[in-house]
This record gives structure tokens, C-alpha cells and sequence, in this order.
């Protein structure tokens, strides 16, 4: 194969992006369904361009573990639900009161902060439908059970929303690098690790390939959001679809707010090398899995 890395990892995430929006299409009701306006308001986040991220992950875990992407296409689905649910209740005027993500209005904007609210509760509360229909396919039920109460923990109480309240409640306070830490693992790294999880955990992975695994999420999870922070302060608005320097203007803990942009993009790079580390006993079988750590600190949106 003479393609190089990152025209393999653009393939790789094209086919694969591809696969979770045909099922996502699938899966989530259009709005010739009762009723249309909660629906497309779902739709409309739930398709506006995003990354596919915490799907891909989940899938590439299974294959890294020796199962396959459909086998766990329903959890990679519910895991973008909850990505995307948390997206919109996250740019409401009571949150964060972003006009724009990828480029487009904020859900609540085009629909209004009510249908905006419910359109994320509605894809959050689906994701576990999603989940619980998974009882009826080739999957260890005991296996199934482990992920659903992984990822229940780890998008609430003790995982994305957790970070999120102490990330909220932290905004033009002085807090310490442990706080800073926690916000991150928790409102970011989470939910990332856990798609991890699931995916091996429904692909029956052994114990020892479960902890690299978990290693691996915990370490691209945080340099991903620390990427977030770099990007906030100098990315390109036209490219990443969303307005720059509201991290700042929200007096956010940010990593570059803490140790400037130069240490947290060196951060970032280590905690990428120390996931990568953690794949060698995989062999080519995470080499997707390598390829996604790379392209965490060399993104641009």
C-alpha cells in the first residue's frame, strides 16, 4: 500500500463516517413521524457534519479486539446520540449560548431553547433504546449489560455531565490544575473512553486488552479537549464552523489559560505518544486506532 498515513486515515474515516450515517438514518425517524418538529429538530443536529468520532472509536476498538464494525453498529449510533444531545444543551443561552456549530445555527436558534431541550433529551433517551434492542442480536448478554451501565456512568452523575457541572460552576473562578483535570477527563475524555469500552467489551475482549484500551481513551480523550482549548483561542472560525475567543470571553479553565498555548500543544503531543504506546501488543490491528490519535492534535475543527 503506497498511501500515506493520513490519506489512509481520511479513507479509513470516510467509509466509516459513511457506515454511521446510514444507520443513524436508519435508526432515528424523519419528520414524517409523529411529532415532525421534535424530529427534525433532532435531525438537524444529529446530521449537521459532525466528526463521527465516538462512533469510529467504538468500532475500531471491536475490530482491534477481533470483532467487527455491524456488530456493534447500534452502541456506535447511541454513542453519537449522546455526543450529539450533549452538543445542543451545551450551546443553549443557559450554557455556553453559541449561535453556531459546524457552521450552521445552533439548534436551539433555528428551533427555539424549548424544542432544542427536548430534541436532546429525545436523542439521550433513544440511545438506550438503541442499546436495550441490541438483546435480540448475537451479543453476550452479560457483556451488553456491562456496556450500557458503562456508558449510563459515564455520560451522567460520574462522567460528561459531572465535568459539566463543575466546568459551569468553575467559569471566572480561580481553580486549581486538579479541578482543571477533572474537567476534562470528565466532560470530554469520558464519554470517549467509554465508546472504547463498549466496543471491546461487546467484541469480548480480554481483560489485559480492555486496560490498554481504557490507557488509550483516557489519554486521547484528554489531549482531544486540550486541542478544543488550543483551537478556541487560534483556530480558524471559517474551518472549524464556530466562533474563536469565547473561552476567554467566558473566563473558561482552559489548558492554554494555564500553561500557554506552547506547553499545552506539547501536552497534548505526549498524552498522544502515551496512547500510542499502549496499542503495541495490538499490532496492525489498531493501526486505525493510531491513525485517530494522530489526527486528534493535527486537526483543525
Amino acid at each position: 500500500m503506497n498511501e500515506q498515513p493520513h490519506e489512509q486515515l481520511k479513507e479509513y474515516l470516510d467509509l466509516r463516517r459513511a457506515k454511521v450515517d446510514e444507520a443513524l438514518d436508519r435508526l432515528v425517524p424523519g419528520n414524517d413521524s409523529y411529532p415532525p418538529a421534535l424530529f427534525e429538530a433532532a435531525r438537524y443536529s444529529l446530521f449537521a457534519g459532525g466528526k463521527r468520532l465516538r462512533p469510529i472509536l467504538c468500532m475500531a476498538a471491536a475490530e482491534a479486539v477481533g470483532g467487527t464494525a455491524d456488530d456493534v453498529m447500534p452502541c456506535a449510533c447511541a454513542l453519537e446520540m449522546i455526543h450529539t444531545y450533549s452538543l445542543i444543551h451545551d450551546d443553549l443561552p443557559a450554557m455556553d449560548n453559541d449561535d453556531f456549530r459546524r457552521g450552521k445555527p445552533t439548534n436551539h436558534k433555528v428551533f427555539g431553547e424549548g424544542m432544542a431541550v427536548l430534541a436532546g433529551d429525545a436523542l439521550l433517551t433513544d440511545a438506550f433504546r438503541l442499546l436495550a434492542g441490541m438483546f435480540s442480536s448475537g451479543v453476550r448478554h452479560e457483556d451488553l449489560l456491562r456496556a450500557i451501565h458503562e456508558i449510563a456512568s459515564k455520560a451522567g452523575f460520574f462522567g460528561m455531565i459531572g465535568g459539566q457541572a463543575v466546568d459551569l460552576d468553575s467559569e471566572g473562578k480561580t481553580i486549581v490544575p486538579e479541578t482543571l483535570n477533572y474537567i476534562h477527563m470528565h466532560k470530554t475524555a469520558a464519554l470517549i473512553t467509554v465508546s472504547l469500552r463498549a466496543g471491546a467489551i461487546l467484541a469480548g475482549a480480554q481483560p489485559y486488552r480492555l486496560e490498554a484500551l481504557t490507557a488509550y481513551g483516557d489519554n486521547i480523550g484528554l489531549a482531544f479537549q486540550i486541542v478544543d482549548d488550543i483551537l478556541n483561542v487560534k483556530g480558524d472560525p471559517a474551518v472549524m464552523g464556530k466562533g474563536t475567543g469565547s473561552d476567554g470571553v467566558r473566563k473558561k479553565a482552559t489548558y492554554p489559560a494555564f500553561v500557554g498555548l506552547e506547553n499545552a500543544e506539547q501536552t497534548a503531543r505526549g498524552l498522544v505518544e502515551e496512547a500510542v504506546s499502549r496499542l503495541e501488543e495490538f499490532g496492525d490491528d489498531a493501526r486505525p486506532l493510531r491513525l485517530l490519535a494522530r489526527y486528534i492534535i493535527e486537526r483543525d475543527s
